[in-house]
């Protein structure tokens, strides 16, 4: 899984020439001239809910659509996985989950492992998260939450000099702030069970778990709270740290339920409050990015956007609202069909990179890590400890024409290599067979695999696992020859 080496020609030249656009860059702060960046993280939001890459969708997101329009629109980008956790993980470290266990109850990343922000930390950048974490603490006792103070293992100990958020989704307990390695207010209160009259279903509209809740936290509160914390950042920054380049990896918890959008988005869209409170995310976007400008910084900030995963969005939902989260794609969250785990991705930085340009490249969360390298120039580590590949030749030149990669995977159920998908088992996950509204009518078929050509069907419709039985095993053994760390 090299990263550093593949495409020399002009892949050589790209990372030769970027330290020399960069010093001409507009209106740099930093004495080294390095561009800040900025990922922003969607949760649970459909490839087809954004207005540039679905034009029938029946919600509104000029802010979003503004990045496409000043950046780059990446068509084939995919998460590590189909949930919230082994998603992050990739986008953190540039490695796939692989055979790590997801139990968030303790710290999922090692202590001295490589993470984007050890990397730009490394390399004269200021480093920040700003919401939802969702890869574990160590220590912390959760079952007795009354009792929480410190949550070592976060990220202030894997890379990055702050941190303020919440340990995991907002629909799941106990609900209180963290900043650095302290909880701000132990969670000493009781929050019972909330949902909405008019949901689709047990965890769609306005649902969260009961749980222990500290008494400053309000989950209608929660985007306004990591907004303010993430203009402090970039306030602080401008002040204080002028001479020096950051990062800022803002994840949200949006539009994640619970979907509790503002007064002033209630009834926008016509897409119910889902699409109202995706609105309120585009809101966020939106003013996230008028405080990089209020700085003065934006000129020279590359801005990163995606979702972790697919939503929470259902075949009713689709006919009661007649929009497609997903677009033209299969499936929704925890599934391994392409709604799952197929993000929206658009990266932006008008100074230097293509404008309003789309890119075909098959791109994964994990390469975050190797394009980041590459903007620093950092090589420093071995090539094969990471599952990452630079995509900035595509930044710098979105009719680049070599593979940013060949192959690709997904959890540990899905292998892609090139245009061809296979997937171990079924693709159908868990939360439709838990809680759709027709949950209790169906059960997930137990079949062998199932294999695509995504070129031809992108929409995963003829299933050829039976008609290409060499291929099948093909791939079925790349999968595994990836899962145990061959290849």
């Amino acid at each position: 899984m090299n990263f550093y080496f593949r495409n020399i020609g002009s892949y050589m030249l790209v990372v030769f020439l970027l330290p020399l656009f960069l010093s001409c860059s507009a209106s740099p702060k930093n004495e080294n001239n390095k561009p800040n960046v900025v990922i922003i993280l969607a949760d649970d939001m459909g490839y087809g809910d954004a207005g540039c890459y679905n034009p029938e969708t029946k919600i509104a997101t000029p802010n979003i659509n503004r990045l496409a329009d000043e950046g780059i629109l990446f068509t084939d980008a995919h998460a590590s996985g189909a949930w919230c956790v082994p998603s992050r993980y990739g986008l953190v470290t540039g490695k796939y989950p692989r055979a790590m266990s997801l139990n968030t109850r303790k710290s999922l990343i090692e202590p001295q492992q490589e993470t984007i922000g050890s990397l730009m930390k490394r390399n004269g950048y200021r480093t920040a998260v700003v919401g939802k974490w969702h890869l574990g603490f160590d220590g912390a006792d959760f079952d007795n939450p009354g009792s929480i103070s410190e949550m070592p293992g976060g990220p202030v100990e894997r890379g990055f000099d702050y941190f303020f958020g919440m340990h995991a989704s907002l629909d799941i307990p106990p609900y209180f702030y963290i900043e650095n390695n302290l909880a701000v207010q132990p969670p000493t209160g009781f929050i019972p069970d909330h949902s909405s009259s008019s949901a689709t279903s047990a965890v769609s509209g306005a649902f969260f778990r009961a749980g222990a809740v500290s008494p400053d936290f309000k989950h209608d509160e929660v985007l306004d709270k990591f907004l303010e914390k993430a203009d402090g950042f970039i306030t602080d920054h401008t002040e204080n740290y002028n001479d020096e380049p950051f990062l800022l990896y803002f994840p949200m918890t949006a539009p994640h339920t619970p979907w509790l959008p503002k007064k002033q988005f209630i009834g926008k869209s016509d897409a119910g409050e889902y699409g109202d409170f995706m609105m309120q995310v585009d809101d966020v976007v939106g003013k996230l990015i008028a405080q990089l400008e209020r700085a003065g910084v934006l000129e020279n900030t590359i801005i990163i956007f995606s979702s972790d995963n697919g939503p929470v969005w259902f075949p009713e939902d689709v006919t009661q609202y007649d929009h497609k989260s997903v677009g033209p794609l299969r499936g929704m969250k925890s599934d391994m069909w392409e709604g799952g785990s197929r993000m929206p991705f658009i990266v932006s930085y008008p100074a230097q990179f293509k404008k309003g340009k789309r890119s075909d490249h098959m791109i994964a969360f994990t390469d975050v890590l190797a394009t980041l390298a590459d903007i620093v120039d950092d090589h420093s580590f071995a090539e094969k400890k990471f599952d990452s590949h630079s995509f900035l030749p595509v930044l710098m030149n979105p009719g680049y024409k070599e593979p940013v990669r060949t192959d690709l995977v997904i959890e540990k159920k899905v292998y892609r290599k090139g245009n061809w998908k296979y997937i171990h088992g079924s693709g159908q996950g868990g939360i439709e067979l838990r809680y759709a509204p027709y949950a209790g009518k169906i059960k997930k078929k137990e079949i062998p695999g199932e294999l695509y050509n995504l070129r031809k069907d992108p929409s995963e419709r003829n299933n050829l696992y039976d008609q290409y039985p060499e291929k099948v095993k093909e791939m079925e053994n790349e999968l595994q020859r990836v899962i145990n760390g061959e290849i």
